[in-house]
């Protein structure tokens, strides 16, 4: 088959490491860069253009690995794929409530899916009661558009709190608040979901003086066995925002798991590093099983633009 990587940095490990799975399964590996894609747009023959002039051959399958910096051309482009009757390993609807933290918790919510106690608001004037409705200080305050635990702050006191929360809404940033899982110690799980199963899981523990689980920011991962129950409530959370492919972070507290976010495009390093599985090899394998079958059907991939609800 001719996959398409579509990310932005090729040198990245886990799009190094698709690029070499894939190619030794035997396919046809191509490396799409998401900003020097350029479209056609036409019901007879969509195209998509590439820099330099040259117009990319359809695919059979793309792998997507969209920034959220650049979500909104990333599923613009992503839609164009599924034009040419690619099938997209994630969609770009599912992509983009995952991208959006409180649409996610909305979703999952809305699957009875436990998640932390989160409040949001759009006026400073209501950052008081904001703060009260998940308990009070300590609190977890988050910049929407953060990632990999960038923008995620903890506040101590009710005081700091309210300074944080209005310097964000200075700025005119969209954040929320979160109830902070004290009894966690700076630990959660990162739950790897391909299609129906959790394949690999690992804990991820603060550095010292940390309280962001976050390898990139310094985070350690280490071999964990989860429990039958945050198996299923990882796999019912990817499905809740419609991913195939997901990272689904959850935190264990005193009153059960609860799940913080989904992670569209979930890195590769530390989860096979940490468990030694061949997930890039995994996520093939699931495009070979699945591509495949549309092509024998000889129907045409529907497009995701029916409808955003879960």
């Amino acid at each position: 088959m001719r996959i398409a990587v579509l990310a932005s940095d090729p040198s990245l490990y886990s799009n190094k490491r698709l690029m070499e799975a894939g190619a030794a399964r035997g396919h046809e590996m191509t490396f799409i860069a998401i900003g020097n894609c350029y479209m056609d747009i036409t019901a007879q023959k969509p195209e998509i253009h590439y820099r330099g002039g040259e117009i990319l051959k359809p695919f059979d399958a793309v792998i997507p690995r969209v920034r959220p910096a650049i979500t909104f051309y990333g599923m613009a482009v992503l839609r164009q794929f599924e034009l040419q009757k690619a099938y997209c390993l994630n969609g770009p609807i599912a992509i983009g409530r995952a991208q959006d933290k409180l649409r996610t918790l909305q979703l999952l919510c809305s699957k009875n899916i436990e998640i932390p106690r989160t409040g949001f608001a759009h006026s400073p004037l209501d950052t008081k009661d904001m703060i009260k409705i998940v308990g009070g200080a300590p609190l977890v305050v988050k910049l929407l558009e953060g990632t990999q635990g960038r923008g995620v702050v903890l506040a101590e006191t009710n005081k700091a709190a309210e300074s944080v929360i209005n310097a964000f809404k200075s700025l005119k940033a969209d954040i929320m608040v979160q109830e902070f899982i004290a009894e966690a110690k700076g630990a959660d799980l990162r739950c790897f979901v391909i299609g129906d199963k959790v394949v690999a899981s690992m804990e991820r523990r603060a550095a010292k003086g940390e309280f962001r689980a976050n390898i990139h920011l310094g985070g350690t991962g280490h071999k964990v066995k989860i429990t039958p129950q945050e198996r299923k409530i990882a796999v019912a959370s990817a499905k809740a925002v419609g991913l195939k492919v997901a990272g689904v972070d959850i935190i264990r507290s005193s009153t059960g798991p609860k799940v913080l976010e989904i992670n569209s495009s979930p890195g590769l390093e530390g989860v096979e590093g940490t468990t030694g599985k061949d997930i890039a090899g995994l996520m093939i394998e699931h495009i070979e099983k699945h591509a495949m079958h549309k092509k024998k059907a000889k129907g045409k991939v529907p497009l995701e633009v029916v409808s955003d609800n879960p």
